[in-house]
């Protein structure tokens, strides 16, 4: 760039006194960031020298272009002009730049909002998580009764859904999720190998990691795994699916054209998850037992025979029987939580990643609960 254009672009702001009291600012060359722009003290030196100054004008004509630079200028003129009482006139200007400068000036932020923001009472806050959870109680026992009428029309024979829904979501619950509770199971059954053998090693009785890991799995661990790994990915999923279908509306024209988004959405949902979870859990406790048996034969050197047979000694059916109830009580609570924490969701695009962590929250808690809840009534029952 020549050595006077670089001086013009510098010197793009000049003044002249129309009368005593108005200021007149010609505003030439190119007002852009990339280039030297004058600032508001400039035209305050001149606001403040001589006469005093009441009103302010602006001559556009000698300019070439402009982007955001020459709005922050003028704001900021705009606003130490107010401070001073000083009229700032905005004719001379652009259409586009006072168009921008009116919406920038549309909607100012309210003084002290951001103090009083931080201003609310700890008895105000308490009050409002008691509502919230109050109202959060009465949609959920909302939701649950409106779940039970649909599964008794389920049972009356007139819910109105796809079975060919019902097999895909059955296919997604199901086969779909083999991977990752093959993954996880087998760990869990390697590590609860790996903590018995540190103890019972001490004593001789490695024997006995076979007994400790099948009926930790079979019992109570292998449905517990896999309702977490189902909170995780399934009650997420139903949660984020039936969330953007509230925001796009589509669970609105269910009800328009007189379809229950219960028993058309929901009910394959929960029948699909309540279906698959024991048969996951089936599988998730003998992923467990090959994981302490690879524990137990590889590096505690027992026998393959005497591992199984250890097995299927301590192993009891009614272990078998207690963790499917397990599963299936999970399966029904994680799908219950993903479908309501979706029909919950508000109309934004956020709503939705907030009911999919509402739903994995929730479903999880619900498992530990119901956890120890079972735990408690077999012990009881002494089972």
């Amino acid at each position: 760039m020549p050595a006077n254009e670089s001086i013009n672009t510098r010197s793009g702001l000049s003044f002249d006194r129309l009368s005593e009291d108005t200021l007149l600012i010609r505003i030439e060359g190119e007002w852009k960031l990339t280039n030297i722009l004058p600032g508001a003290d400039e035209v305050m030196k001149q606001v403040e020298a001589g006469p005093k100054v009441r009103r302010i004008t602006f001559d556009t004509e000698g300019l070439q272009g402009w982007d955001s630079g020459l709005l922050t200028f003028l704001i900021a003129v705009i606003d130490r002009c107010s401070k001073s009482n000083v009229i700032v006139e905005k004719e001379g200007l652009s259409q586009g730049v006072q168009r921008l400068l009116n919406l920038a000036a549309a909607v100012p932020e309210r003084a002290g909002a951001r103090r009083e923001a931080k201003r609310i009472l700890f008895f105000a806050r308490v009050g409002e998580s008691a509502v919230a959870f109050w109202n959060s109680t009465l949609e959920m026992l909302a939701f649950l009764g409106e779940a039970a009428l649909a599964f008794l029309n389920l049972f009356r024979g007139k819910a109105r859904f796809r079975f060919s829904d019902l097999f895909l979501l059955m296919q997604e619950t199901g086969a779909q999720a083999l991977p990752i509770v093959s993954v996880i199971s087998l760990l869990v059954g390697l590590i609860l190998a790996f903590v018995g053998a540190i103890q019972l090693s001490m004593f001789g009785a490695q024997i006995y990691v076979a007994s400790l890991v099948g009926i930790a799995m079979v019992r109570v661990m292998g449905a517990i795994m896999t309702g977490i790994i189902m909170a995780g990915r399934t009650g997420a999923a139903f949660a984020a699916q039936l969330g953007t279908m509230q925001v796009n509306e589509e669970i609105d024209a269910l009800k328009t054209m007189g379809i229950s988004p219960m028993e058309f959405l929901v009910l394959p949902r929960m029948l699909a998850l309540f279906i698959m979870m024991p048969l996951l859990c089936l599988y998730a406790d003998l992923m467990g037992v090959i994981g302490g048996f690879i524990v137990g034969v590889g590096l505690l050197n027992l026998g393959v025979m005497e591992y199984f047979n250890e097995t299927q000694a301590s192993v009891k059916l009614s272990y078998v029987w207690i963790g499917l109830s397990y599963g299936a009580v999970f399966g029904a609570l994680v799908a219950l939580a993903g479908c309501m924490r979706g029909m919950q969701c508000g109309r934004s695009a956020s709503a939705v990643g907030d009911a999919t962590t509402a739903a994995v929250v929730t479903s999880i808690v619900s498992i530990i609960v119901a956890t120890a809840i079972i735990t408690v009534i077999y012990n009881a029952l002494g089972i």
